[in-house]
C-alpha cells in the first residue's frame, strides 16, 4: 500500500502558506507506518511544536495502473473517502528553507488519518463538499470544485511516475484554513453531511 500525496491543490491554500502556485501537481508520498490505527488518538510527536491538520479527500486506486490516460482513469477507483494529513510545520519550514525533502514533517508515524470510504456512484465528483471540524467548529471547508487538479487528473499524472496497485490510496490536497491541533483536541471529519472519522488528540 501506497500513499501519495498531493500538496498544493487549491489555490487559497497555497496563499495562506505563502506558497507559489505550481504549474504540475505536487508529489510527496507516506509510508504505510504513518496510517493511524482505527480508534488511536493522534499523538503529537515529541519533535514539533506546530503540527497542523489537512482535510482531505481519499482516491482508493482498485486496480494496477500505469501510464493511465485521464479518460480511462475514472475506471481506478470505485470509493471516495476523507482524511488528515497531519504536518510538522515547524519542522516543515526548517526544511523547505534547506531544500530539503518533507518526509520528516510529512511522513512521520500516525500522520495519515484514514476514514471511512463511500460509493463514487453516490458523489457529485466535480462538486464533492467536505469539512473538517475542531472541537465542534468548521475549520475548514472545502469543494472538490476548487481543486486545481481534479481527481481524474491525478490519477493519470500520477501513474507517470508511480505504478498504482489496489490499496492504494491518493490525498488530494487540502482547502484553506489549515491550524494547529493540542492536546484534548477532537477533530471530525464531514464529507456531504456524513461523518468519516472522528480522532482525539493527546
Amino acid at each position: 500500500m501506497k500513499i501519495i500525496c498531493i500538496g498544493r491543490n487549491y489555490t487559497k491554500h497555497i496563499e495562506e502558506l505563502d506558497n507559489e502556485k505550481p504549474k504540475e501537481p505536487v508529489i510527496f508520498m507516506k509510508p504505510d507506518s504513518a496510517v493511524l490505527l482505527k480508534n488511536n488518538p493522534f499523538i503529537i510527536p515529541p519533535f514539533s511544536e506546530d503540527i497542523h491538520y489537512e482535510v482531505e479527500i481519499l482516491v482508493k486506486i482498485n486496480r494496477i495502473g500505469k501510464f493511465i490516460e485521464q479518460k480511462y482513469a475514472h475506471k481506478y477507483y470505485d470509493e471516495i473517502g476523507l482524511g488528515i494529513d497531519f504536518t510538522a510545520r515547524d519542522l516543515q519550514s526548517r526544511l523547505k528553507e534547506k531544500g530539503l525533502p518533507w518526509e520528516k514533517a510529512k511522513a512521520f508515524d500516525g500522520s495519515a488519518v484514514i476514514g471511512k470510504y463511500v460509493d463514487k456512484s453516490n458523489l457529485d465528483l466535480e462538486n464533492i463538499k467536505f469539512q473538517l471540524l475542531k472541537n465542534g467548529q468548521v475549520v475548514q471547508d472545502g469543494e472538490s470544485s476548487h481543486m486545481l487538479w481534479k481527481i481524474d487528473e491525478l490519477i493519470a499524472y500520477v501513474s507517470q511516475y508511480f505504478t498504482l496497485k489496489i490499496g492504494d490510496v491518493i490525498f488530494t490536497g487540502t482547502p484553506a484554513g489549515v491550524g494547529q491541533v493540542q492536546p484534548n483536541d477532537e477533530l471530525r471529519g464531514i464529507l456531504e453531511g456524513k461523518e468519516m472519522f472522528q480522532i482525539k488528540v493527546k
